[in-house]
């Protein structure tokens, strides 16, 4: 019990540290800064490569010509970062998260949409993908639970809205999350952590919102209603779920002209939209009419607003362009130079149009001049190299995963062995956190014992982890989500057991995260800084661009994260 009060008082100093500092609306002074509008942009998946190649041109695709049009016309007034690295590990949770706070890992808490907090409990109702309800007693000792911050929150998932009631057939957001499958802080009387508050530090949004500023945002996941941050506030947030029953959209067509008013590819699996090159172009296009509806100066679903401050939107059709083998037809690239197979090429052309369509529109307002716009990506994928994939377990018996190996040491929400939970916390990356009492060295040594099986690349633990993460455990100067061991495999292996995907992401490599990172705006010469960058790095650029203060960022004081470079000196 003693340790738990000296961690409960820690945890309340590091509440003290993370209570969001405001400003006033005179801070953003918008005389003397020419920006006022923000789009931020997230190709989930797109690799700096795959810039480079659609704007310049690769052999065996398009006759060696460019097929990005529009992104080729931004980068001509824009800095292009080739080095940019995504947050390790490369979830789309962490990777999003990065993005809006300027904090690594260590600081923001978040390792991936799926993992684990030893200071939480259980929520009281199971998710919809397994997290077991549980007991949570006031202001006593945790028990931990794995936390789960994707579909599985949602009132009901199938759903396009998420379940919320009295929602229209396609609009999800804050409404859609269940309280009761939320994780619960006995600290705080048990109360359900809600996505934003699980975030340790700030965001822009809440930053820019609490300075007089609109703040928007579009997403996969009522879950990522966390990028508000705590203590902030969303104006607008537009979250259908992906992982729903994919569902015609009358009304709905996109860029291309290809109308969504019946189902495009009714002969897919169609419990969710990644099963599909075609239905995720629909989906994809809910978002995209947010963003049009939002220059145009109306919320998501065209009531009257104002055009947003910050706001944008990810984009998962390359993402799935490059993971999916659907009836046979597979995605991913044609070899290592980063070439896309016809699929991948059909999702990368469809997000060029979109994103040619919200230019067109910026211009058609006359917002254009003074919208900074900003395209990355929250993670890259990995294999490029399709030769190297490793499927473990595999159907073909490649080998087994360190969470198998492992089982017997994880809390029951983990383990591989529970018929019923959700699983491990294993893509292209394994990361376990062990039963409280578990020997870590010991455990490590089974792992190293067994190379070959799980396609060891690199194991973290112990000062490894601590040295880039914070020392794991519960008590005082431990941090209670930091896994025991991380495990990074050989390029190429990952721990899906999947024989539907080519590729996946979560990982430290290469090409899970070294993105495409673009600045631009007419006022910008063109220019490529090849040093290397980091996509925390954004969120310090985006206050900085607004004539907003980067250090009202909690994570720029405590990590020292700096704006990118060149852009300050670009927009003067």
């Amino acid at each position: 019990m003693k340790s738990y009060l000296l961690f409960a008082a820690s945890a309340a100093a590091l509440a003290v540290l993370t209570t969001p500092a405001r400003l006033t609306a005179q801070d953003a002074s918008t005389s003397e800064h020419r920006i006022k509008h923000v789009l931020l942009i997230s190709i989930d998946g797109m690799h700096a490569v795959d810039y480079l190649n659609c704007t310049h041109g690769v052999d065996g695709v398009n006759g060696g010509e460019p097929y990005c049009p529009n992104l080729a016309v931004l980068g001509r007034n824009a800095i292009n970062y080739t080095a940019a690295s995504t947050s390790k590990p490369s979830d789309s949770f962490p990777g999003l998260m990065s993005i809006v706070t300027g904090a690594t890992p260590k600081t923001m808490g978040i390792y991936y949409d799926v993992s684990y907090d030893r200071s939480l409990d259980a929520p009281a109702k199971t998710t919809g993908n397994g997290v077991a309800a549980g007991p949570c007693t006031p202001f006593t000792l945790p028990t931990g639970t794995t936390t789960e911050y994707e579909e599985g929150i949602d009132i009901d998932q199938t759903k396009v809205n998420g379940g919320a009631p009295g929602a229209s057939l396609t609009d999800g957001g804050i409404a859609s999350i269940d309280p009761k499958r939320l994780p619960r802080d006995p600290a705080a009387g048990c109360a359900p952590v809600f996505p934003w508050n699980f975030v340790r530090v700030n965001t822009i949004f809440g930053v820019i919102h609490a300075a007089g500023g609109y703040a928007a945002w579009s997403d996969k996941h009522p879950a990522y209603s966390s990028v508000a941050g705590p203590g902030g506030v969303l104006d607008d947030f537009y979250a259908p779920e992906i992982n729903s029953n994919v569902i015609a959209l009358p009304g709905v067509t996109t860029s291309e002209g290809v109308s969504c008013k019946a189902i495009r590819d009714p002969s897919s699996d169609l419990t969710a939209w990644t099963n599909s090159f075609q239905n995720i172009q629909c989906y994809d296009t809910l978002k995209v009419n947010a963003i049009l509806n939002q220059i145009h100066g109306r919320t998501h679903n065209g009531h009257a607003a104002k055009m947003p401050t910050i706001f944008g939107m990810n984009f998962q059709a390359v993402s799935v362009g490059q993971k999916l083998i659907e009836n046979g037809v597979k995605g991913g690239y044609q070899n290592a130079a980063g070439a896309p197979s016809a699929s991948l090429l059909s999702e990368i052309e469809y997000v060029d149009a979109s994103i040619g369509d919200m230019v067109s529109t910026l211009k058609d307002t006359d917002n254009f001049e003074d919208t900074l716009i900003i395209i990355t990506a929250k993670h890259g994928q990995s294999p490029i190299d399709l030769n190297l994939y490793q499927a473990h377990p595999g159907k073909t018996g490649n080998g087994t995963s360190p969470a198998h190996l492992l089982a017997s040491l994880l809390p029951d929400s983990e383990s591989p062995a529970n018929p019923n939970g959700i699983g491990p916390t294993e893509d292209d990356i394994s990361l376990l956190w062990l039963k409280p009492g578990s020997d870590v060295e010991s455990a490590v040594q089974t792992l190293e014992q067994n190379p070959t099986a799980i396609g060891l690349g690199q194991i973290f633990y112990g000062p490894t982890v601590s040295l880039n993460y914070n020392t794991p455990g519960l008590g005082p100067g431990m941090d209670p989500r930091t896994p025991d061991i991380i495990v990074t495999p050989n390029v190429g292996v990952t721990y899906t057991g999947s024989a539907a995907k080519l590729e996946e992401h979560g990982g430290f490599s290469h090409d899970d995260t070294n993105v495409m990172l673009l600045v631009s705006n007419p006022s910008i010469r063109h220019k490529t800084v090849s040093t290397s960058t980091t996509t925390s790095q954004v969120a310090p650029t985006i206050l900085t661009s607004l004539g907003l203060n980067p250090n009202a960022l909690q994570a720029v004081k405590i990590e020292g994260t700096t704006a990118l470079p060149e852009v300050t000196g670009a927009l003067k």
